[in-house]
């Protein structure tokens, strides 16, 4: 313990006097020069082109390898399951240990939130970081494309990127059957009725198809985010279920069907349970259309679609 105590230490030492040479770590007294990136916490400048990034948010470790920049990449966290070849480490974005970030070397840290002070302390010590929150609009997911595009020198590969999830998007609502009344939905976050509504990202990409959300008349504090009574949700019956709760607690059509009061559901009765990727439903980046794609395939089976052409 002794041992590894002495190794941090001389390792944020040495650190420290990088920094105080008007470099940072890494590679951060290289001769590449700067860009300045309008991250959530500011302008930050980072060095043109980091050699040794680490990001602590799946969202932007999905999007860091999307745009190519994925062999800058040298550590992400231990919630960063996507893409496979992510050098996932016990790293954690929710509770981030400076010193254990450090020991990566990184000339860039990327994360969703300042938690615990993280910026400050690895500013201390010459480690740029960006602060991009989770997005609440399809514009801010994509402007946060573009700044990591910016910040890795990949801005032509972040710019094809967004453009090809806007032609994918664009597509998937424009696929979509049309309706004489608007289908309502149930988007579950666990078996616990814990849901969204149209205030949140999630419930805009329901409102792009002109869904109808039951939860917005059970959250009157504008939360975003309420938990359903189960008498509630049965008196709303509506037409589409969605699960984003069959990869953390097992919930799947058939698991839903044994609730109490479930099986008279027009949705359940009818086959209009659709499980979804809780990955994919909560990472606002690349895979974004994948999301799309599912609600607008879902819709195929809605009640009262308007004949095509009609």
């Amino acid at each position: 313990m002794m041992r590894r105590a002495g190794s941090v230490f001389a390792t944020v030492v040495a650190i420290a006097v990088v920094s105080a040479c008007g470099g940072s770590t890494g590679a951060g007294d290289d001769r590449r020069g700067s860009v300045t990136v309008d991250a959530g916490n500011g302008s930050v400048p980072v060095p043109k082109d980091p050699r040794r990034i680490v990001s602590l948010a799946p969202t932007h470790t999905e999007t860091l390898f999307a745009i190519g920049a994925g062999q800058q990449v040298v550590a992400v966290d231990d919630q960063s399951s996507y893409p496979a070849e992510a050098p996932r480490t016990k790293l954690s974005g929710f509770t981030p240990n400076a010193e254990a970030i450090i020991g990566y070397e990184p000339d860039l840290v990327v994360v969703s939130g300042d938690r615990g002070g993280i910026v400050e302390a690895l500013r201390r010590v010459g480690v740029p970081v960006l602060v991009e929150p989770a997005a609440t609009t399809l514009d801010e997911a994509y402007e946060q494309i573009r700044d990591l595009g910016l910040a890795t020198g990949r801005g032509a590969d972040a710019t094809r990127v967004v453009a090809g999830m806007r032609a994918a998007i664009d597509d998937a609502v424009r696929a979509a059957p049309r309706f004489a009344r608007p289908p309502t939905y149930f988007h579950e976050l666990d078996p616990q009725l814990s849901t969204v509504t149209s205030t949140t990202f999630i419930g805009r990409v329901y409102a792009a198809f002109g869904l109808r959300n039951i939860a917005d008349a059970a959250d009157p504090r504008g939360s975003g985010y309420p938990q359903l009574a189960g008498e509630a949700l049965l008196q709303a019956d509506p037409d589409l279920v969605f699960l984003a709760d069959a990869q953390c607690c097992g919930q799947s059509p058939a698991t839903v069907a044994q609730r109490p009061g479930w099986r008279d559901l027009r949705a359940v009765r009818d086959g209009r349970i659709v499980s979804l990727d809780a990955d994919v439903t909560s990472r606002w980046g690349p895979r974004l259309p994948e999301f799309y794609r599912a609600v607008g395939s879902a819709l195929s089976v809605a009640p009262g679609k308007v004949p095509a052409g009609g």
